[in-house]
Order: structure tokens, then sequence, then C-alpha cells
């Protein structure tokens, strides 16, 4: 016997088909298609299975309702149905629950769907939400679906409400989720094989800004933020058809098919370079919608902990016919930390009076002040920040010394660097950055895309030498230097990046102003980058004409020895790599890799 859900899967992809020159366009509208013929179907399969049952199904107590991307019109061609059966205690025995659920569920199992299922009483369903998180978010969008549709809607209209209700309480909880899926996943935009839906700025961020929203705690943005997300599941429809089942991992092998069908590939390039192009634009793609989100995350989470601080409003007693001018309002308090810059509530923003678009130098002290004190830049400031007139020819002293304290930073880089990229700061102050922002390393050591693993190398590179000293403040910036540059070569077509990068180093130095050894340091940095490395795994450190080239190569400096050491240590330690223990030994920094380096450094210090 036929059901209602035979054949949904395969008119799922037949409906989900790029057009005829194999571009996938109107996105939004497929999956509202195919959301509608979920929908539909489902509806016939709760009235076959009512009427095949072997009782009589109440007209009310009972209901099918959907939950998830399909409750939210975001199904995608290979998504499994989230489904969930309320009823009321005393609408049916459990023998009759079990029937009626098999009559639902086995049909969509045989017609090759997977599915998410359950079969709660309302207050099960309000227990669940109330103390699942995840489950939480899920099902702050209930949809009827068939039967008691009164039942279900009432179901939806009081989770929300319990929601609204616990959100001030779980907040904190809500923003740990993201942090910790962040530390699990990493962030979109730096992934060179990212799941689109758990990395930061992914579709999971997309719920969390809706539950936000949701609670009244702070509105929901729209426009640009709404076509990253559509844009974003255009990514990962594309991805489920080419990888012909429900996934949200842009795997290699997937990722030049995904580009092409997203219209990315350029027909007159040749082959080969048309798919390196392609996955590089797709990097971009991802990065921008990322970041868009991950911005509309940040900037409602804001909102939402700025209403919690305001719950007890910040005025004086005050009555309307109040004498004298009684009852002024409280004004906020700004703690200045640094010309133009401010704490206030836990984040950094502009302090009274500044003026960005008078002011270049700006936003590296607002860059410098977020690092140094462990806070995030608000993002209206960030908005704001847009205005200060930076650029590669402006560098002053002021600006020199900013931009060091930056790089020194450390762990905190990270998440300074990816606010101010947002807003274009390091492709206006070093414009030769965009030539490897966001693209993807070909090497199967990275997992980061190329501009990441540079921050990531900058963060490990402390002031401490492997001969036991410290660096003055020269040699220091030159190490800082290097490292956020010794990648910058990696460029399509090339085959020594290390030269090439050794070349745009020597360009963008000399542009900062930097005196002329530090420029001669940081050039022969990236030039022998990979030297160290190379010598220790290819040469004999107890042949002395090894260690005397590569002494010669380091102008017999012993403090040029001890950079180059600790710049090839972050660098093998900073890849991310995770393809198992073949890749980390051969690629990354494990104990055998640091004992052949360490062995090859002792040997030609002793050359020196």
């Amino acid at each position: 016997m036929t059901s209602a859900v035979d054949g949904l899967k395969q008119r799922f992809m037949a409906m989900s088909q790029p057009d005829a020159d194999g571009v996938y366009r109107n996105g939004a509208a497929k999956r509202k298609a195919r959301t509608d013929l979920a929908m539909g179907n489902l509806t016939q399969l709760w009235n076959e299975a009512c009427e095949t049952v072997s009782f009589d199904v109440p007209a009310t107590g009972i209901g099918l309702g959907a939950v998830g991307s399909l409750a939210r019109g975001q199904v995608g061609p290979s998504s499994d149905l989230d489904l969930v059966v309320i009823y009321e205690p005393h609408a049916l025995t459990d023998q009759q629950l079990n029937e009626l659920a098999n009559k639902l569920w086995y049909p969509i199992w045989d017609s090759g769907l997977d599915l998410d299922q359950s079969v709660r009483t309302v207050a099960q369903c309000e227990a669940v939400t109330d103390r699942d998180l995840p489950a939480a978010m899920g099902w702050l969008d209930v949809v009827p679906i068939a039967g008691d549709t009164g039942l279900i809607e009432s179901t939806a209209v009081s989770i929300l409400e319990r929601w609204r209700k616990a959100a001030r309480k779980r907040l904190p909880e809500l923003l740990g989720s993201a942090k910790s899926r962040l530390d699990e996943f990493g962030r979109m935009a730096y992934i060179n094989q990212p799941d689109i839906k758990e990395a930061r700025g992914g579709l999971r961020d997309s719920v969390l800004v809706s539950a936000l929203a949701a609670s009244w705690l702070a509105d929901r943005p729209h426009g640009t933020y709404d076509d990253a997300v559509e844009r974003l599941l255009d990514v990962r429809d594309c991805i489920h058809l080419v990888a012909g089942k429900d996934t949200n991992m842009l795997l290699s092998p997937y990722q030049a098919k995904v580009a092409a069908m997203l219209g990315l590939a350029d027909p007159t390039l040749p082959d080969g370079e048309r798919e390196a192009k392609s996955i590089d634009d797709l990097q971009t793609l991802l990065a921008r919608v990322g970041r868009q989100i991950v911005f509309s995350l940040d900037s409602t989470a804001s909102r939402a902990e700025h209403s919690l601080t305001h719950d007890k409003p910040r005025f004086a007693f005050f009555q309307v016919f109040q004498p004298r001018g009684g009852g002024k309002r409280q004004a906020p308090t700004f703690d200045v930390i640094a010309p133009g810059v401010a704490k206030h509530e836990e984040e950094i923003v502009l302090a009274p009076g500044a003026e960005p678009a008078a002011d270049p130098n700006l936003v590296l002290r607002v860059a410098v002040a977020a690092a140094e004190f462990g806070l995030p830049i608000a993002p209206g400031t960030l908005r704001n920040l847009k205005k200060c007139p930076i650029g590669d020819r402006n560098w002053t002293d002021e600006s020199r010394e900013l931009f060091i304290r930056l790089l020194a930073s450390g762990p905190a880089l990270l998440n300074v660097w990816e606010d101010i990229d947002f807003i274009d700061v390091p492709g206006n102050l070093i414009p030769e950055w965009l030539g490897v922002r966001n693209r993807p390393s070909a090497s199967a050591a990275h997992r980061y895309t190329i501009d990441r693993h540079m921050v990531e190398v900058v963060t490990r590179l402390g002031r401490e030498t492997p001969s036991g000293g410290r660096y003055d403040d020269r040699h220091y910036e030159a190490l800082l230097l290097a490292g956020i540059l010794h990648d910058i070569g990696k460029r399509p077509g090339v085959a020594n990046h290390a030269a090439e990068g050794a070349r745009h180093a020597t360009v963008v130095v000399e542009r900062m102003g930097f005196d002329r050894d530090i420029v001669r340091w940081v050039t022969l940095l990236v030039r022998e980058h990979l030297t160290l490395s190379e010598f220790a795994t290819g040469r004999n450190p107890n042949d002395p004409n090894v260690g005397d080239d590569l002494a010669g190569r380091l102008d017999h400096n012993p403090m040029l020895l001890d950079m180059l050491f600790d710049l090839t240590r972050a660098d093998g330690s900073s890849l991310g790599a995770t393809s198992g223990e073949t890749i980390s030994k051969q690629y990354g920094w494990s104990k055998w890799r640091e004992t052949l380096v360490r062995t090859m450094y002792n040997a030609t210090r002793y050359h020196m």
C-alpha cells in the first residue's frame, strides 16, 4: 500500500536541482516549495494514519507538529524531518499512542527520509524546553501540521512564554553555548573544511539570534543579516546536493562542485585555475556571510545583556511636578583608558567626545584596549570605527607602537583581529593582506585559512628566547612582524611562497616606517621561515657543512637563529591539523619534530 510520503525524498531532490547551466538559484523559493510539499504530504499521512488505526482518533486533544528546520521553513534537499505528536493525557491510551505513532513514523523511514520524532504531552514539551537549552532553541518554532492544531498552537505559545520568563536567568547559559561551540568547531570564516552549522558564524548562530529576539531582550536584526543567512542556506543546500546526504561539513572533495553550483566558477579560466579560484571565492563567501552573522549575534547579545543591566531604571526619584529640576537621569559612567577610548559595562567603547573621522589611530587604540583588557569591542563602536581615515601610507610613531602592542597581546589577539577585520582594518593598513585574506591553504596540514594561521602564529611568539634570555624591544618587534607576514606570499600560482613573502614583507615594513635593521631582519625571517624545519628533517646535523650553511643564511647572528627557532615552533604548532598523527608528525609540531629542530638549532649555534 502506498503512503502519502512515498517518493518524498526523491521529489525533494528533483525540485532542488540547479538550473540548466548548473547554478543553484532561487534557494529561498526552493526551500519554501520543499517545506510546503512536506507539510502537505505530512497532513495526508496523518489523515491516512487516523483512518487505518484500530480506534477512532479524537478531533481534539492530539495533533502533529513540526519543529526545527521544517518549522522555520529551511528544509534542505536532504534534511531530516523534526516532528512531534503532542497530546493531552486523557486523549489516548499508551497502546493507542504507539499504534498511531507507528503509522506515522514507519512510512517516513520507509521513504528514505531521516526522522527526528517524539511523542509528548504539553507538560513534557514544557519540561524538555525548561531543562534542555538546545531543545529549547529548537522548540521556539513549533508549527501545527494536522490534528488538533489549536493544541499545537497553544503549546507553542506556552513554550514561548516560559522562554521569555526564564530568558533573563538563562542568558549566560545561552551565550555560553556559543562559546562552547566556538571552542569545538572554530570560526567558519577561518576553517578550511568548516561545519557550516556548528562553527561560529554558522546556521546554529542564526538560531541563537532568533532565540535572543524571541526572549524580548533584544530586537532581531534584518537586512544584510537576512541576506547572509539565506546565502548560507544556499551553501547548505548545495552541500546536500553534492554529497547526496544530510551533512553540514564542507569537505575538500565537495568544495569545487559546491562553488560551481553557487555560480562561483569562472568559465573563462583553464580547468585547474578555475577550480582553485572558485574554492578561494567560496571561502571568501563563507567568511563574508559568517562574519555578518557573528556581528549580528554579538550585537543582539550585547543589547540583551544591556537590557538586563538596566532592568532597574537608572533614574533618581522623579515626579512630574517636582520643583527645582529634581529627578535627573543618572548619566552613564565611562572609564576612560586611552585617548578617545573607554570601558563601559564590560565593553570597549568610544569615550565621550571621540571623533573617529578625525582620528586615524583611534581604531588601533580601541583594538589594543580590547586585547589588553580582555573585553569585547561594542558592536556600535565597531560600526563607528569604520569612519577612521586609516591607510597604508599614514603610519606614525603612535600607530607603529599601537600595532606592535596589538601583535604582542597573545591569545586575546584572535578575537580582536576578527573584530577589526570585519570592518576591513588589516586590509586598509596592509593592502598585501587582501591577497591572502580568507584564502584556504592547499596543504592538508592546515585546518585554518592562511590569514587566520598567521594570526595564530603571532599569538605564540613570546619574549623569552630558546637560549634562555629575553628579546629586546627591536628584535621582538621584528619577530612579531615576521609572524604576521610569514605566509603573505601564499598567492595563486606562486611556487616559492617564502621568497615571494620576503619580497612583500620588505615593502610592507619599509612602508610602515621601521628602521633598516628591522626591515632586514623581518625580510630574512620570512624568506627562511621554512629553512630550519627543512634542515632538521632533511639534513645531517652532525655534518659541519650543514650547520655552517644554515649559520651563513642567518648572517652568523645567534639572535636571528633564536628568532627563527621561535617562528618555526609557532608556525608548526599553530597549523591546527585535524587529520591524525601522521599529518601531525609530517607537518605539525610534535615532540619528535621539536627534538629534530632543537638538534639542528644547537648544531647551527655551535657554528656561530
